[in-house]
């Protein structure tokens, strides 16, 4: 998997056009439509949070997720 910062960029590119409130799973699908790896995927599915008000609750969400 690449490194935080790394992996942080290619979230935001495969969340590209999401709108939100969101629910981890239209997640999921947004990365699915924008052909994220699967190492993207599967960091998305394994966010602690089931619900994203912004790109901001992901980053948090994704900061939990690293610990």
């Amino acid at each position: 998997m690449a490194q935080r910062g790394g992996m942080t960029i290619e979230i935001e590119r495969s969340l590209k056009g999401i709108h939100y409130p969101a629910k981890k799973q239209d997640l999921v699908n947004q990365a699915k439509q924008n052909n994220a790896a699967q190492d993207v995927l599967q960091t998305i599915k394994n966010l602690p949070s089931d619900n994203f008000n912004s790109p901001v609750d992901v980053q948090k969400a994704f900061g939990q997720e690293r610990r």
